[in-house]
């Protein structure tokens, strides 16, 4: 499918005058910039004037070029698109459903399910997309993120979408931001999108990739220098002569797994393998354009001369020297060399034998990626190797997955006994219905994913998952064994001769070009203003969204604890995946999951917290419920890193149903912060963590000074304790004077329909 023409126009515009922009930034500045800079400044909102924003503090408005959205978080932006009194959406935008499909049998019967089970659902995203102005990408037609690299992405453009993986499109030079519904409604709407100005970390890449070393090892080793919250509030840019060796794909893998250091987006420069690209997916009219103006797509040299100069922080990496990586299990973070992995896996116990391997998610699912990972396993069944673990692939899109089929890739893995499932997320986001005898016994899964959460494939917490690239992935499935090294072990066959797997080998892009017969993509009517969207009063599925309260003019007094959160808490935990997918677009029933993942700090146990009426311990959405039924709100505490993990605003805007009236913790992951912001709940912070400490498990818990609530003013938590006595702490916060009004009108949405 070629761009739309709407899409070209504005693209043929945003080239016109995006050159002077950046001009003039740099006038204003006085000062060379990096690329995210060039493309930030050139993005300003109309009303916002051109000054040197002060990182990670001042607040900036921006005007991005377009939207993308999944089909499950798409559900709750769209029911609030239809809140905000909008006729047609201001700028593009797309729906994609890639997340509702469940991987099972295969791809055919497993995506014929999805259309039965889903198809209340995917009309209503089809009907709101098609009156609203909304591209629709059907089931099947691919995962969001490799779509929008093989259609929609652009050098030097901005979008935002509504899923935390958005910033894949900086393999192609965009400065692309994950985000939740709220801030995709505005956009939409055609107000400005705010963010923070963010920081930048520089990634000097050098040398040149070799051997079994591939672009998910860069990230990989990235991940275990800056941990999964040191890319916070932070833009990473990749320079440095390593760049150009990497393929527009590669370099895609690349910034999506950005998502798993807290980054808010990642970013290369524009070069030859980005116009290769280009051309290769039918745009080759933005090719042209982006040729014509390179040097304003790329950072100014005096940057990558002196980055130290530039850039907030600075890492180097030399390609030349990087050997594969293999990080788990339990969180993306964990970076272990696969040179060390084994003695890794020995020491911690983990279970050797490696049972599954996955290829495929937004991540790694491009023809590179299949067509090496194919040329190791062609190459294990031509040396008489049988491939021992389960073997599972999921293309990126219907472009992909016809081409590969087309090629021979495909019939590669089928003929080692893979299953090919469909063109969609699956086993990476919990929709993977797995079969086992014993579900509950330790088992490792190694995946070319980006995240190894607990619990997050497949529903077991007993499961190690470990994310690596595809060829390491194919390596470890036909060894069956965590601690197979490729590049330095051999393989029993079947003569009972031991073997060496060869090194991969495969295509930045198909020798005879993409081939596709059905895209998968509808069109919307030119005029959908007669088109009515109705959603059944008794559906368990869909849900009409009602305001939320604006608030009452006074402090918060004497609200009771919900929970007080132990350890890592991510979106996972507050918000599951996997089968609560189906209520996406319910908010009663999805909120029956809210931190039902948590650990109680105090009793160690997941969905179990005090009833202090009754002296149980029962299920958080119950106790919430509870609370709210009574009148009362109730308050969540936590430690680092809150919200980690997914775009999902569902995490924020179920505590905000329930009547939860804060969240207080050590710190934030950047997305769920502003999420829970425009849902007009409070996001607070310790100042002193070990104030975390003083909560007591039946606490009633105060914050006043809401009554003089202003940006860089703190707030008061006070604490009343079981036995009558008092105390008191401050608790810092990041609002705005907008967000203020926000938190007033009980909502972003309520403020913007004032």
């Amino acid at each position: 499918m070629k761009i739309s023409t709407f899409d070209i126009n504005m693209i043929r515009e945003f080239y016109e005058y995006y050159p002077t922009k950046v001009e003039n930034a740099k006038k204003v500045l006085n000062r060379p910039l990096t690329l995210c800079e060039k493309i930030l400044y050139a993005h300003l909102s109309k009303d916002e004037a051109v000054k040197n924003f002060v990182r990670a503090t001042d607040y900036v408005n921006f005007s991005p070029d377009r939207v993308a959205m999944q089909d499950a978080t798409a559900q709750m932006a769209l029911l609030q698109l239809m809140n905000s009194g909008r006729a047609r959406v201001a700028v593009p935008s797309t729906v994609h459903c890639d997340h509702l499909i469940q991987a099972y049998k295969s791809a055919k019967e497993d995506l014929s399910t999805a259309e039965v089970t889903n198809k209340e659902v995917f009309d209503f995203l089809s009907n709101v997309s098609n009156k609203f102005g909304i591209g629709f990408w059907k089931p099947g037609a691919g995962i969001i993120h490799q779509v929008v690299l093989e259609n929609y992405a652009f050098p030097g453009g901005m979008m935002i979408g509504t899923d935390s993986h958005t910033p894949n499109a900086g393999g192609l030079g965009m400065v692309a931001i994950g985000v939740g519904g709220a801030d995709a409604v505005d956009v939409m709407a055609g107000m400005p999108w705010e963010l923070k100005m963010p920081k930048i970390i520089g990634v000097k890449l050098t040398g040149k990739l070799s051997g079994w070393a591939s672009p998910k090892d860069v990230i990989l080793k990235l991940a275990g220098i800056l941990t999964v919250k040191g890319g916070t509030n932070a833009i990473i840019e990749y320079f440095g002569e390593g760049t150009a060796s990497l393929s527009a794909t590669g370099k895609a893998t690349i910034c999506n797994m950005g998502a798993e250091v807290g980054a808010t987006t990642s970013i290369f420069p524009y070069d030859k393998k980005s116009s290769e690209y280009l051309r290769a997916t039918n745009r080759t009219d933005v090719a042209e354009m982006a040729d014509k103006i390179t040097e304003y797509l790329q950072p100014d040299i005096e940057t990558v001369e002196k980055p130290q100069n530039y850039f907030d922080q600075v890492i180097e990496i030399n390609l030349s020297k990087l050997e594969p990586y293999v990080n788990g299990p339990f969180t993306p973070d964990a970076a272990h060399p696969i040179s060390e992995f084994a003695k890794v896996v020995k020491e911690k116990g983990y279970p050797q034998q490696m049972e599954v391997g996955l290829i495929g998610s937004c991540t790694n699912s491009s023809y590179e990626d299949m067509s090496r990972a194919a040329s190791i396993v062609a190459d294990a069944k031509k040396k008489d190797i049988k491939v021992k673990a389960q073997f599972i692939i999921n293309p990126g899109s219907e472009q992909v997955r016809f081409t590969a089929e087309r090629d021979g890739i495909l019939p590669v893995f089928e003929e080692v006994g893979a299953t090919i499932m469909a063109n969609a997320c699956g086993p990476c986001i919990g929709q993977w219905k797995r079969e086992s005898k014993n579900p509950e016994r330790p088992n490792s899964i190694v995946t070319s994913f980006n995240r190894n959460f607990a619990k997050r494939n497949d529903g077991n917490p007993n499961t190690h998952a470990f994310v690596t690239s595809p060829e390491i992935v194919a390596a470890l499935s036909i060894a069956g064994d965590l601690c197979f090294n490729p590049m330095t072990d051999t393989l029993l066959n079947e003569k009972g001769e031991y073997v060496k797997l060869q090194e991969p080998q495969g295509y930045e892009l198909p020798p005879n070009g993409y081939g596709l017969k059905e895209s998968g993509f509808i069109a919307p009517a030119v005029d959908g203003s007669r088109i009515e969207i109705k959603i059944a009063p008794d559906s368990q599925r869909l849900q009409e969204l009602k305001p939320f309260p604006a608030w009452d003019g006074k402090d918060i007094i004497a609200q009771p604890l919900l929970i007080k959160v132990k350890g890592k808490c991510t979106t996972d935990h507050i918000s599951m995946a996997g089968p609560w997918l189906r209520f996406r677009g319910h908010l009663d029933n999805i909120s029956d999951n809210m931190l039902i993942g948590a650990v109680n700090a105090y009793n160690d146990r997941t969905n179990a917290v005090l009833d202090i009426e009754t002296g149980e311990y029962i299920a958080v959405p119950k106790l919430a419920r509870k609370f709210k039924s009574q009148g009362l709100g109730s308050i969540v505490v936590a430690e680092e890193n809150y919200g980690e993990g997914s775009s999902r605003e569902h995490a924020a805007m179920e505590p905000r149903f329930l009547n939860v009236k804060a969240i207080l913790v050590k710190s934030f992951a950047r997305i769920h912060e502003t999420n829970l912001k425009k849902q007009g709940m409070l996001a607070l912070t310790f100042i002193d963590k070990d104030d975390y400490n003083k909560v007591q498990e039946d606490d009633k818990l105060s914050i006043l000074g809401l009554t003089d609530f202003k940006p860089g003013k703190n707030l008061i938590i006070e604490l009343t304790h079981k036995n009558g006595i008092k105390e008191s702490f401050e608790v810092s916060h990041t609002y705005n004077e907008m967000q203020i009004e926000w938190f007033k009108a009980g909502s972003a949405l309520n403020y913007m329909k004032q």
